[in-house]
């Protein structure tokens, strides 16, 4: 299997059958993000505790890219303080711009590290960054 491949089978997966893709009762913030360019459509709900980032889930709909996108953001940021996850979403970023990122900051994006090459296709770096910005613009309120 080419490592092509595996991250297929991970988009495909996070996509189909997110263990996030949920209501989470008492959310302590929610928040809508939408893609007027090609329909993607979510509410990000979160439980933040102490700073902390306890719970998110997400509900609506959208392409596999975007699906995942959120399923793969969500599953790296769960347990994380808010600065942390401020972090780790400027780098995945920056990631899909093109920008320099050092291999240490890669390592904080763990499995988001796959959307690596999100930008060759540029029809799918706004489905791709749909919620790590929505999120970005939450978690800058919550400070």
């Amino acid at each position: 299997m080419e490592i092509d491949d595996i991250y297929s089978e991970l988009v495909m997966e996070h996509s189909q059958n997110s263990p996030y893709k949920k209501d989470i009762k008492n959310p302590t913030c929610s928040v809508h993000g939408h893609n007027p360019n090609c329909g993607d459509d979510i509410t990000l709900s979160f439980v933040i505790e102490n700073g902390i980032i306890k719970d998110v889930s997400f509900t609506g709909q959208g392409c596999a890219i975007s699906q995942s996108s959120t399923s793969i953001m969500i599953e790296t940021l769960i347990g994380k303080t808010i600065k942390e996850a401020q972090k780790i979403i400027d780098i995945f970023i920056d990631l899909i711009d093109r920008k320099q990122v050092s291999k240490e900051d890669k390592k904080l994006l763990k499995n988001a590290q796959i959307f690596k090459n999100i930008s060759n296709m540029p029809a799918r770096v706004k489905c791709a960054l749909l919620a790590w910005k929505t999120t970005k613009n939450i978690l800058n309120e919550q400070n």
